[in-house]
C-alpha cells in the first residue's frame, strides 16, 4: 500500500501544484517582512500580506490532509484562499503604484516606486489554486493554464529585472543577464500557444527553463555577495537596504512550475486545438511528431 501511495504521489498533478503554492506562500512571509520592514510597516495595511502569507499555508495544508475523503472541503478552502490572494495581489499593485507613480506619473517614478508588480505573485498563486480546482488535472487545459501562469511569471521577471537594475543604471554588465534570459523564456513559452509544436520543442523549452534556474542561482549568489560587502551596522540592515537576496530565486521557482506544465503537456502529446477537437468529437487526439 505504501508503494501504491508513493506511485500516486508521483503522478498527482494537483498535489504538485498545491505543494508549489504552499511553499511559495511560506516563502513570501520572509520576503514581505523584509520588504515592508524597510519603511517600518508605515501603513497598517502592510501587515495584511504578512498575516495572510503565514495563515494561507496552514489552511491549505489542513485542506490537503482531507482531500481524499472530503474533496468538497478541500475545494472550498482552496477557492477562499485563491480568490482572496487574487484580490490581495491586485489591491497591492494599486497601493504600490499609489506610493509614487500616481503622483508623478513618469517612467522614473514607476522605476523608483515600490515594486508595482511584486503583489502580482499573490494573484498568480491564487489563480493556480483556482485552476487546480476548476479544471480536471487529467485535461490538457489544466497543463495549458499552468504553462500560461508560468509564462506570466517570467514576463514579471523580465519587468522586475529591467526596472530593479535600472535603479543603478545597470552598473554591472552582468545585470543584463536576467533581462535577456527572462525574455528568452517568454519567447519560448509563448510558442505552444501560437502554433503546432512537437515533443522535441517541449524538451527544448524545458532546457531553456533549466538555463533560467542557473541564472537564478547565480543571481542569488551575486545578491548575497552584494549584501555581505555593503556597508552596514547589522546583517538585517544590509538585507533591508541592499540587493534583495530572494528576488533571483523567482527564476528557479518558476522553472519548477513550467516543468510541471511541460511534462504534463508532453504526456498528452500537445498540439494547439487538440482540446477543442476532442471536446467536439471531430477527431482522435493528436500525437506529437
Amino acid at each position: 500500500m505504501n508503494r501504491v501511495a508513493a506511485a500516486d504521489w508521483r503522478v498527482d498533478h494537483q498535489l504538485w501544484i498545491e505543494a508549489f503554492v504552499i511553499a511559495n506562500f511560506g516563502g513570501l512571509v520572509f520576503d514581505i517582512y523584509l520588504a515592508h520592514s524597510e519603511n517600518g510597516f508605515r501603513r497598517a495595511s502592510e501587515y495584511l500580506p504578512l498575516y495572510f502569507s503565514a495563515a494561507a499555508p496552514l489552511a491549505l495544508l489542513a485542506g490537503a490532509t482531507v482531500r481524499a475523503r472530503a474533496n468538497a472541503l478541500w475545494r472550498r478552502v482552496g477557492y477562499v484562499v485563491g480568490w482572496f490572494a487574487v484580490l490581495l495581489g491586485l489591491t497591492g499593485v494599486l497601493l504600490h503604484l499609489d506610493s509614487q507613480f500616481f503622483q508623478a506619473r513618469t517612467l522614473r517614478s514607476l522605476t523608483y516606486a515600490a515594486p508595482f508588480a511584486a503583489p502580482l505573485a499573490y494573484t498568480g498563486l491564487g489563480l493556480l489554486l483556482i485552476v487546480n480546482r476548476m479544471v480536471k488535472p487529467d485535461a490538457i487545459e489544466w497543463a495549458q493554464w499552468v504553462l500560461l501562469l508560468a509564462l506570466g511569471g517570467f514576463l514579471g521577471n523580465f519587468v522586475f529585472s529591467l526596472t530593479d537594475h535600472a535603479m543603478n543604471g545597470f552598473f554591472n554588465a552582468a545585470e543584463w543577464i536576467p533581462v535577456v534570459s527572462s525574455a528568452l523564456a517568454v519567447g519560448f513559452l509563448v510558442v505552444p500557444f501560437l502554433m503546432t509544436v512537437t515533443s522535441s520543442f517541449l524538451m527544448l523549452c524545458a532546457a531553456v527553463l533549466g538555463v533560467q534556474a542557473v541564472v537564478g542561482f547565480i543571481g542569488f549568489a551575486f545578491h548575497m555577495l552584494a549584501v555581505v560587502h555593503q556597508p552596514g551596522v547589522t546583517l538585517v540592515a544590509r538585507l533591508l537596504t541592499g540587493a534583495p537576496p530572494m528576488a533571483p530565486l523567482l527564476f528557479p521557482n518558476l522553472v519548477a512550475l513550467g516543468w510541471i506544465a511541460l511534462w504534463v503537456l508532453a504526456r498528452h502529446g500537445y498540439q494547439p486545438g487538440q482540446a477543442e477537437q476532442s471536446r467536439a468529437g471531430t477527431s482522435a487526439p493528436h500525437r506529437p511528431r
